[in-house]
């Protein structure tokens, strides 16, 4: 499965190098939206994803903004094109023209933005922590940075699971209403069984490429849910070399060793082309392949087996950044307030199909989920998610991981549990340095 959140090493890399101070202002106040809270009123520009349905919802938020606001008009734009949004963003900030909002911040990213000077802290706002911590729940405390400020709004989520191709798993004996999948051993034994029967050429088929995010969909969800929500880095250090980070290692690399994954880059989409009965998604992919395939969605799983509704994992989420380089700070924060609003999220959430990170996501949009019982598994996974880590070098930790990920337990080469240690010892530095 090829569909993933874009991200170039880099980009971000050359990010964190730069020492720009903040754009649009080089005080104080306009690093923390200090006078935000009070000034600072008038028209306004924000970016959204080029994506067609976040397209759609972001003109009509815009729209019904405008309406409303005579005196303090929004203009949006899709984000311009570049080898990715952060590329873009990191470039806007130097030039200082940056828009006050870009709904498309990469939370991986968000450290060095902070680091350029071109976030604007929402916590500087009156009434900054305690929106974002009542909206959010306590899912919004990994996305405070070291300092314990927001420079970030948790917008949306896309968390991920496991998707099955029902027909292959009957083609193989298995039931597809009720497969074998939740413990390590019960995935390894169904997948040797969609393999050796010929239903599947592979069981699942995650990228095995060297991107640093890769990780994200392979190793990082599995390690959340047998946690039970340990990030990669807590408190300054690697978490991961124990024996939860040794026992979902071990998982991968059996997958990888007996054939059923792949060590070849696919070419395409292997869940959507036949070659893979799983794959790990987000609720992107219900829209994306419920016409052409009769899929099923469960939990990734863990060693012992863990009740889906106690089950954690990734987040995939985009999140919203208010830039220093924005003249009506007070402005944006009342419009990232609008476009976060129980209605607007309610409106993203039925034109695109994704989480946002709003408490009791079921309770609070009943009806939708009821209309849309495809999505409800998703909706209620939102509410167990591990994000990225805040925190300095944050790709670089990432790519740290991938390198040894890749050659321990893709490539199957040296000591698994000494690759793992020597990750996390080098991670330990990294994620120590401001």
């Amino acid at each position: 499965m090829q569909r993933r959140t874009r991200v170039t090493a880099a980009v971000l890399a050359a990010a964190g190098l730069l020492t720009v101070a903040a754009c649009g202002g080089d005080d104080d106040d306009a690093a923390t939206g200090g006078d935000g809270a009070d000034g600072g009123r008038g028209d306004i520009t924000i970016w959204y994803s080029n994506n067609e349905a976040e397209v759609a919802w972001g003109e009509q938020m815009v729209e019904a903004w405008n309406a409303e606001h005579p005196d303090e008009q929004i203009e949006a734009q899709e984000i311009p094109a570049g080898a990715s949004s952060e590329e873009v963003i990191g470039a806007a900030i130097t030039a200082g023209n940056a828009p006050c909002l870009i709904f498309n911040t990469a939370p991986v990213a968000v450290p060095d933005f902070e680091r350029q000077g071109g976030l604007v802290s929402l916590s500087g706002f009156d009434d900054g922590d305690s929106y974002v911590e009542e909206r959010s729940g306590d899912i919004a405390g990994q996305y405070q940075s070291a300092s314990g400020e927001y420079f970030q709004l948790p917008w949306k989520s896309n968390p991920v699971m496991i998707f099955y191709n029902k027909a292959m798993f009957a083609a193989a004996g298995l039931d597809p209403e009720n497969p074998p999948l939740g413990t390590h051993d019960e995935f390894l034994q169904t997948a040797r069984t969609l393999v050796e029967s010929g239903a599947a050429p592979k069981a699942i088929w995650p990228a095995p490429t060297s991107e640093f995010f890769q990780n994200w969909f392979d190793f990082y969800p599995l390690y959340a849910a047998e946690t039970g929500g340990t990030p990669l880095v807590e408190d300054g250090a690697a978490t991961f070399a124990d024996d939860a980070g040794q026992s979902v290692a071990e998982f991968w690399k059996t997958l990888y060793d007996e054939g059923l994954a792949s060590r070849e880059a696919y070419q395409g989409d292997s869940f959507a082309d036949g070659q893979a009965a799983m794959a790990i998604v987000g609720p992107w992919a219900i829209s994306v392949y419920g016409e052409n395939i009769d899929w099923g969605a469960v939990p990734v799983p863990t060693s012992a087996g863990t009740a889906p509704e106690e089950t954690y994992t990734f987040s995939d989420a985009k999140n919203i950044g208010l830039y220093t380089a924005c003249e009506n700070q007070a402005t944006a924060w009342d419009v990232l307030k609008f476009a976060t609003s129980e209605e607007q999220d309610g409106l993203l959430l039925e034109m695109t199909g994704q989480m946002p990170m709003r408490q009791d996501l079921p309770g609070t949009y009943p009806d939708y989920f009821a209309a849309n019982p495809a999505y409800e598994a998703f909706g209620d996974q939102a509410a167990r998610t591990v994000e990225v880590p805040n925190i300095p070098n944050s790709v670089a930790v990432w790519q740290t991981l991938r390198d040894a990920w890749s050659q321990s337990v893709i490539f199957g080469e040296g000591d698994l549990q000494d690759a793992l240690q020597g990750a996390a010892d080098e991670i330990d530095g990294l994620a120590g340095q401001s």
